[in-house]
């Protein structure tokens, strides 16, 4: 070995095959001399490095031209080198030579940091897709505009992925002619956006008002494009993402804007005809009366003030001419902030005229607005309706609060344009309705998880609703008088609480504290200790979901497929539940691709249990794959609108979730096991019956060890819904 500070013999001898090389390349000198001008002063593992790669670049046959690029990159970059033959393997010479021509564009886009990652994503991209790696060169400085390396790796998977089984739909992507690509470019790695925000935001408003609008979600703006919130027809539309926004604040900042719009809702609105206001004058009504909602709602939930305070940055600038979107967000913080000062008499003023106004008088705002609007006006201040934008960013655009004419200018109606959302069916929490195609009717669309990414990718998969078939009628479902007897013994409902008593099995801990003190006070203590709650009655809607993939097709008992086994199962638990009165709808789903999920309506909530379903349960073939997530997501869809105080979702399935554009079914097991987790985060209870005992490690990951139950045959049956219904009447 060599001592420190000496040449490695490696090293003479790449550097010697180096120099041998471009004694028959006359083409490769020019190049050669300026890149060794560099390196000759440079440390000897670099110059060892940068001589492997380039040997690496003629063992791929990579070409003079390549070659002659890598040389003429400044600084000399040896990983550019390695990652360009290692690319040249799958894509070939020209997809390289493309790669490292662009490179100074993709170092001036995601800075020298970034390039790793853009390797990658190229280096994927020349695995799965080597005829696209050229076109996708060819327009770095759109897919590279938002300087995120990251992000750009996430565009590269997320688009393999989607387009796994259609070469010509994965050529309109990359080459962009896809809506998904423009849609995956808005957001960023790693944001956190309206599709993870939702559910929370519903809980918070909720929690805090007693009731939460419908939210829906813009779809993402174009770049350089800064959107709000907008409220329109009972329906708060938000941006899909805040651009810009570090993901441990967007929470936040959606949460701010919800509480925000909430506040506009459930205030006195005043009526505010557009008449002959000045845009000036409409921008400064809005902002009084931003600030006259959120002054109600603080007198009632004092934490917003802390909520919303952050978002309000803007201060005295440091001299020079105070533009008035300045002046505008110094007064909206001057109004919410009671410790800020500011030395601008507009701003004071605009304080004073506030402070000395009643909040619960919705005419202050146009009081304050039109007056505060003059004194702009006077100032020579003036401001473009067309390109301003409320701030902070947790505010909507107050488009709702103009009684608009039938005609108006130009610059008020390019913003009620923008706010006003398209007509939208009964909300489906985390779903989206969507268009048809020539295949089965569209339901809905709905989120999937990324394992590789880790990000929840909105609007993802399309469940489709399809046609049920007939077949002969079954015959009597075994063991069926067990099952009614199980279920009629199982009270599941709300629990109703008896008055006290002076003895009993539960002692009330807050009776007893009381008599406690009643004693220290030397007075006679009520001696009714006891508490006893008891079930008002049955409260239950039950789904059932049946995995009529074609693994189901496998023979596992008796003769028996484990798509019969699940036939004759729920037909018995139907029939009990249907003798019992309970409220319960029968599905079965198959895949065929993230675009086709499709759930068969063997039987509704409001639909008799006879016959006729009886034969579409016979009807039912196996055959296609098997994405649990999305038939999870659609089925807390449907459940989720019965108006029942319990909710179950019964799933019936062989094993682990597959599908043909998914390579790795692990992926696809977390994407259930996060749908399950989902819905019991909405108080819908999930059990799984694992047909196959063979294959159970993947539906204990998704349900859980203590809500999945492992079913040989028939015989099993009784015993493990036993075990479900139990644990259901013990929550």
């Amino acid at each position: 070995m060599s001592g420190p500070g000496e040449r490695s013999p490696d090293l003479d001898c790449d550097l010697d095959r180096v120099h041998h090389l471009i004694r028959d390349r006359e083409a490769l000198r020019p190049a050669f001399t300026v890149a060794w001008c560099i390196l000759s002063r440079a440390d000897p593992a670099l110059q060892g490095d940068w001589a492997a790669a380039t040997l690496e670049l003629v063992h791929v046959s990579a070409g003079v031209a390549c070659i002659d690029a890598f040389w003429r990159l400044d600084p000399p970059d040896p990983a550019a080198g390695h990652a360009a033959a290692e690319l040249c393997r799958h894509a070939g010479a020209r997809a390289a030579l493309a790669c490292l021509e662009e490179l100074p564009v993709a170092r001036r886009l995601v800075g020298t940091a970034g390039l790793t990652l853009w390797w990658q994503a190229m280096g994927r991209l020349a695995r799965e897709a080597p005829g696209l790696v050229r076109p996708v060169t060819k327009r770095l400085p759109h897919l590279l505009a938002a300087g995120d390396a990251a992000a750009f790796l996430d565009f590269v998977a997320a688009g393999l992925k989607a387009t796994a089984t259609d070469k010509r739909r994965r050529t309109a992507f990359f080459t962009g002619q896809d809506g998904l690509a423009d849609a995956l470019l808005a957001r960023p790695a790693g944001a956190i956006g309206f599709a993870e925000t939702s559910r929370m935001l519903n809980a918070f408003i909720g929690g805090l008002w007693g009731g939460a609008p419908r939210l829906r979600a813009f779809p993402p703006a174009p770049a350089g494009v800064s959107t709000r919130t907008a409220i329109a027809s009972g329906t708060v539309v938000m941006p899909a993402i805040y651009p810009g926004i570090a993901p441990e604040r967007s929470g936040l900042l959606y949460r701010a804007a919800a509480a925000h719009a909430q506040a506009h809702r459930v205030a006195p609105r005043p009526v505010l005809p557009v008449g002959s206001l000045r845009p000036i004058q409409r921008v400064l009504v809005g902002l009084i009366e931003d600030a006259r909602v959120e002054t109600l709602a603080i007198a009632r939930f004092p934490g917003l003030r802390a909520l919303w305070s952050p978002w309000h940055t803007a201060g005295p600038t440091g001299g020079g001419r105070v533009l008035a979107v300045q002046l505008l967000a110094r007064l909206a913080r001057a109004l919410l902030d009671p410790a800020y000062a500011d030395p601008d008499a507009f701003v004071r003023k605009g304080r004073a005229l506030f402070a000395a106004a009643d909040p619960h008088d919705p005419a202050i705002s146009r009081a304050i607005g039109g007056l505060l609007g003059n004194d702009l006006g006077q100032m020579r201040v003036q401001i473009n309706a067309k390109t301003y934008v409320v701030e902070p960013l947790y505010r909507d655009d107050n488009m709702h609060l103009w009684e608009l004419p039938e005609t108006q200018d130009d610059s008020l109606a390019l913003s009620v344009d923008a706010a006003r959302p398209a007509p939208d069916p009964a909300p489906a929490p985390r779903a989206r309705d969507a268009g048809q195609d020539d295949r089965a009717a569209i339901l809905a669309t709905y989120p999937e998880w990324d394992n590789a990414a880790r990000v929840l990718r909105p609007d993802w998969v399309t469940v489709r609703d399809v046609a049920p078939r007939v077949g002969p009628a079954l015959p009597d479902p075994p063991r069926q008088r067990d099952l009614a007897r199980l279920v009629r013994s199982v009270r599941v409902g709300a629990r109703r609480r008896r008055p006290p008593r002076e003895d009993g099995e539960e002692l009330d801990l807050d009776r007893a504290i009381d008599a406690v003190a009643a004693r220290r006070r030397r007075r006679t203590p009520d001696l009714r200790l006891y508490r006893d709650c008891a079930h008002a009655g049955r409260d239950l809607a039950t789904l059932l979901i049946m995995d009529a993939s074609h693994s189901t097709a496998d023979r596992v008992s008796a003769g028996m497929t484990v798509l019969d086994t699940q036939r004759h199962a729920f037909a018995a638990l139907a029939t009990a539940l249907h003798d019992r009165g309970d409220r319960f709808a029968l599905r079965s789903f198959a895949s065929d691709g993230r675009d086709d999920v499709r759930v068969t309506r063997l039987k509704d909530f409001d639909e008799p249990f006879g016959p006729v379903v009886g034969e579409r349960l016979a009807g039912l073939r196996a055959g296609l794959s098997t994405r649990l997530g999305a038939a999870l997501r659609h089925a807390g869809t449907e459940i989720a609108e019965q108006p029942t105080l319990r909710k179950l979702v019964l799933v019936a399935t062989d094993g682990e979730p597959s599908d043909i554009d998914v390579p790795d079914s692990a992926e696809l097991v977390e994407d259930a096991r996060r749908a399950v987790l989902a819905l019991r985060g909405r108080g819908i209870d999930v059990f799984g019956l694992i047909i196959r005992p063979g294959e159970a490690d993947a539906g204990l990951t998704i349900f859980g060890r203590h809500n999945a139950m492992i079913v040989g045959g028939l015989d099993d049956l009784a015993p493990r819904l036993r075990a479900v219904y139990f644990r259901l009447a013990q929550r």
